[in-house]
C-alpha cells in the first residue's frame, strides 16, 4: 500500500470534495499521519470514507468530517482549544498543527493513554490529554476566566447543552452536532459578547452521542 498516495487521495477525493477548501486545513490533514493514530489492525483502512474503529467501542470520525470541523473553527496560532472526546488523538494533532494549544478530555482511561502515546510518538507532546467526564469536568480558574478560542465536541448532543458555550472566550467558536437519528445538525456557536451567542447551522451528519448527555424530554399527549 502506498501510504502517501492514499493520504493524498483522502485529502483530494474526500475532504476537498466535501467543500473543505481552506489550504491550511488541507495541508494539516496531509501532514498528520492518520494511519499512525489508528489501531494497528485498522491502519490499512484508516483513509477510508468511514469511521475507523477504536478501543472501548469508539471510533475515529470520517476524514471529511474532520476537515469540515477544522475549517469551521478557523484556528489561528496560539488559540486556546478544548476538545471533548480525544479518541485516537488524530484530531487533536490536526488542531495542534493549525497552531492550537490543545487540552483534550477523554472519558475512557484506556483510550486516553492510547491517544497520549500516539501524540508523543508523532511529535505532539504539548497536547494535554486529561482523563475526565466532560459533563462533570470543571475548567481551572485561569482557563475559565480567559475562555477558549475554540471548543469542539467529537460526539453528538441529543439535546443542546449550553454549558460548553459558556467556556468560550469573546469571539470564540464552538462546534457541536445536535440531535438524534440519521439527520443531526452540525452547529457553530460563536460568542459575540458576554451573554450573547450566535448559532449557525452548517450541515447534516450523524455521529455517536456523548456518553451521559441529556436527551430531549419525550412528548406527552
Amino acid at each position: 500500500m502506498d501510504i502517501e498516495a492514499a493520504r493524498q487521495q483522502m485529502v483530494d477525493q474526500q475532504v476537498r470534495a466535501w467543500e473543505v477548501l481552506d489550504p491550511r486545513v488541507l495541508e494539516a490533514m496531509a501532514r498528520v499521519p492518520r494511519e499512525r493514530f489508528a489501531p494497528e489492525a485498522y491502519r490499512e483502512v484508516a483513509f477510508a470514507d468511514a469511521p475507523t474503529p477504536l478501543p472501548c467501542g469508539q471510533s475515529m470520525l470520517p476524514p471529511k468530517l474532520d476537515g469540515r470541523i477544522l475549517q469551521a473553527l478557523e484556528l489561528a496560532p496560539g488559540h486556546e482549544v478544548l476538545e471533548v472526546g480525544t479518541g485516537s488523538g488524530y484530531f487533536a494533532a490536526c488542531l495542534a498543527v493549525l497552531g492550537g494549544r490543545v487540552r483534550s478530555l477523554e472519558i475512557h482511561p484506556e483510550l486516553a493513554e492510547f491517544a497520549r502515546a500516539n501524540l508523543r510518538a508523532n511529535g505532539h507532546p504539548g497536547v494535554v490529554v486529561e482523563t475526565a467526564d466532560a459533563l462533570r469536568w470543571v475548567a481551572q480558574p485561569a482557563a475559565a476566566a480567559r475562555g477558549y478560542d475554540a471548543i469542539v465536541l467529537t460526539a453528538s448532543l441529543p439535546a443542546y447543552d449550553a454549558r460548553f458555550e459558556k467556556l468560550l472566550a469573546p469571539g470564540g467558536r464552538l462546534f457541536a452536532v445536535v440531535g438524534q437519528g440519521s439527520a443531526m445538525e452540525a452547529r457553530l456557536v460563536t460568542r459575540a459578547a458576554a451573554n450573547q451567542f450566535a448559532h449557525a447551522a452548517l450541515f447534516e451528519t450523524s455521529i455517536a452521542p456523548l456518553i451521559g448527555a441529556s436527551r430531549p424530554s419525550p412528548f406527552v399527549f
